[in-house]
């Protein structure tokens, strides 16, 4: 439990993200997490990397929607402190802070207010020696450092524990955590570390996020994107979505386009996911730009256009209600989101189950969220 957000346990994945206001600026700070979650942030992170920022913590957690986790490097007073502030969780590496006695303080302060601890491995900063023996940032590195902080954890009886194992590049990430889903039964943190600008880093974070979460893979996920944090929710929201793990926004079904057009369908898609994009409703939206396949994927959606000249019919769940000259055709569609409520057997018509056998040895998939 981070708070009142459950991870693993066969719960819903949930979606953090971290602040990138500086943690001694408190008023930054409260409206970035503000708007994180009005964007549909669960999970918060927050770096504590000295006493100016562990002073701010408890007016941080006293003025946060969401729940706090406190990120720690080598300081295992800071850890402490944030523990003691009402964060959350905590996100630090054990192997990191000290000798036993301090590892020792930290996890009794953990234990005490039923605080998780976050161990994050990433390929950047493996250790010297693993570095030596593996050659190089190997999943089988990364798995090794794990082990060793969840030893020293477990070793003092502490087992509240939440594993990532972090990569930039995917195909390292994505086995990194294969291998960790095998071993442990620890929820896992998914994540593709410095992904990049959103032009490719929500590319690549759906690649590994998403391959992971097929198979069964994952229990809470960060986009982590050289960007607006609120971006990272954003595409976290739509990995979910479209893996049917999440159903609470705004699906929006839009063909690509071809010279039969006949309105300005690429203006009408962006404008439809610009002012949809923080409605909570479940709804499939079709924003179709011709006759051939625009007329079915408009009724088959809970509400859809499909272009014709200059103008577009309006369907509403199979019917067609009104036909709307191009320039009304945005309002119309939004004015019908909002009164029109989700129907579940709706969205579920022709829905076949899917259903995913990995390929390791007791053929049962890992997955706590699936």
């Amino acid at each position: 439990m981070v708070g009142e957000v459950p991870i693993g346990g066969g719960t819903p994945v949930s979606i953090q993200s971290m602040t990138l206001a500086s943690p001694v600026d408190l008023g930054a700070s409260v409206a970035e997490i503000e708007r994180l979650a009005d964007a549909g942030v669960e999970i918060v992170r927050t770096a504590v990397p000295n006493e100016a920022a562990a002073a701010n913590l408890p007016e941080l957690v006293k003025n946060s929607p969401v729940p706090l986790v406190a990120d720690i490097h080598f300081n295992y007073q800071l850890a402490i402190t944030a523990a003691e502030a009402g964060v959350a969780k905590l996100r630090l590496n054990p192997g990191n802070i000290g000798d036993a006695r301090r590892v020792r303080a930290v996890v009794d302060a953990a234990r005490e207010r039923g605080l998780p601890i976050r161990i994050g491995v990433n390929a950047g900063s493996l250790e010297r020696d693993l570095l030596a023996k593996y050659g190089s940032p190997t999943a089988e590195a990364m798995l090794e450092s794990a082990r060793r902080h969840v030893r020293i954890l477990e070793d003092e009886g502490f087992d509240d524990i939440v594993i990532s194992l972090k990569a930039s590049r995917v195909p390292l990430m994505i086995e990194a955590y294969r291998l960790a889903a095998r071993e442990y039964v620890y929820p896992l943190h998914l994540g593709v570390t410095e992904a990049g600008t959103p032009r490719a880093g929500n590319i690549k974070s759906a690649i590994g996020i998403g391959t992971l979460l097929a198979e069964g893979i994952g229990d809470t996920i960060r986009v982590s994107l050289s960007a607006d944090p609120v971006e990272e929710v954003h595409a976290a929201r739509t990995i979910l979505e479209s893996l049917d793990l999440r159903r609470e926004s705004i699906r929006i079904v839009a063909c690509p386009g071809c010279g039969r057009l006949q309105v300005d369908l690429i203006r009408l898609a962006e404008e439809v996911e610009e002012r949809t994009r923080d409605i909570r409703k479940p709804l499939t939206v079709a924003v179709m730009g011709c006759a051939v396949n625009g007329p079915g994927e408009a009724r088959e959606a809970d509400i859809g256009i499909a272009g014709g000249k200059g103008e577009g019919l309006l369907y509403v769940r199979g019917a067609m209600v009104r036909k709307v000259p191009e320039d009304m055709i945005v309002d119309a569609l939004i004015e019908l989101i909002g009164e029109v409520e989700p129907d579940p057997a709706w969205e579920a018509r022709g829905a076949e189950a899917v259903t995913w056998t990995p390929d390791w040895e007791d053929g049962a998939s890992r997955s706590t969220s699936r």
